[in-house]
């Protein structure tokens, strides 16, 4: 796949440089914007379209496509890709299910992502709170499809399972990188762990659409990021995600490298033959990017199998 990448050049400052004409993108400001950041505002609720920097808020607002990250704004983690912010986090909040329903029926939502801060202070590392979310999302809006993202919940046992046993439409969790990568990507994770997870909940749930996601430009290579993808497959995971890292400050990791467009079309044709079942692959893909037409696809997929 030679050509198909734009390399930093030696010397250059890598989180600053300009970036390429196909991950550009239109400052937000729309309308429809500014009624999903008021609702927002209102209900008290937290973004990791905002707190992490996404590159498609303002699309994604604009079609009222806001994924709530539950458990406050403060992560116990620090990622070295994240933009997310690190340190004593705020008590849970009971309100929190409650407020998050009333935002999904307000955006009439047909399906709605919910991911969290980890909270490796908490004895189940939040797996109660998402339960409560999607319990109360139940009630209130009946017709929406769910989808967790959750963390990996280490040393928190029967946590996935949890989540897993109140039946969200689709759980997600990211790889983020390769295994190589995890002590500069990924400190205090374990990708074996992480691949479990998703096993678990597989098993646990059968009938669950399971989902998980890398990034490209940290330094990883492309046997790397086949093998990544032959070992979400062992882990009966359906969907696979792959977009480009773009780094949030010059605190965080460098970008390695850009990827061309065609590289994420090569990754996908690759998944697809490996027996995922939808592989979204771009330079601006995010997990929770078009999660609802991709959801539908799925969804086409199990009815025309059953």
């Amino acid at each position: 796949m030679s050509g198909e990448l734009i390399q930093i050049e030696p010397g250059a400052d890598r989180r600053t440089q300009r970036r390429p004409a196909w991950i550009r993108v239109r400052a937000p400001g729309s309308a429809g914007f500014e009624r999903t950041r008021g609702l927002m505002r209102e209900l008290e609720l937290h973004t990791v379209c905002e707190e992490a920097a996404c590159p498609n808020i303002g699309e994604c607002w604009e079609k009222r496509h806001a994924t709530t990250m539950i458990l406050g704004s403060v992560c116990t983690r620090r990622c070295g890709f994240c933009n997310v912010r690190t340190g004593r986090p705020e008590n849970v909040d009971p309100h929190e299910p409650e407020r998050l329903a009333l935002a999904v029926r307000r955006l009439e939502l047909k399906h709605v992502v919910v991911t969290s801060v980890d909270r490796d202070d908490l004895p189940d590392g939040g797996a109660g709170h998402f339960v409560s979310c999607i319990e109360a999302i139940r009630r209130s809006a009946p017709g929406t499809t769910i989808e967790v993202l959750t963390p990996d919940f280490l040393r928190k046992p029967g946590a996935a399972e949890r989540v897993a046993r109140a039946r969200p439409d689709v759980y997600n969790h990211n790889l983020e990188t390769v295994p190589r990568l995890y002590p500069r990507a990924r400190r205090g994770a374990d990708y074996r762990h992480s691949l479990e997870l998703l096993s678990q909940v597989k098993r646990t749930e059968p009938g669950l659409f399971t989902k998980s996601g890398i990034m490209l430009g940290l330094g990883e290579t492309r046997a790397e990021v086949e093998a990544t993808l032959d070992d979400m497959r062992e882990a009966d995971v359906d969907f696979v995600t792959i977009g480009q890292y773009l780094s949030p400050s010059r605190r965080h990791l460098p970008i390695e490298r850009y990827a061309r467009p065609e590289e994420f079309d090569a990754y996908a044709a690759s998944a697809r033959r490996k027996g995922f079942l939808l592989a979204a692959c771009s330079p601006l893909t995010r997990s929770s990017y078009h999660a609802d037409a991709d959801f539908r696809k799925l969804a086409d997929w199990a009815g025309a199998s059953a």
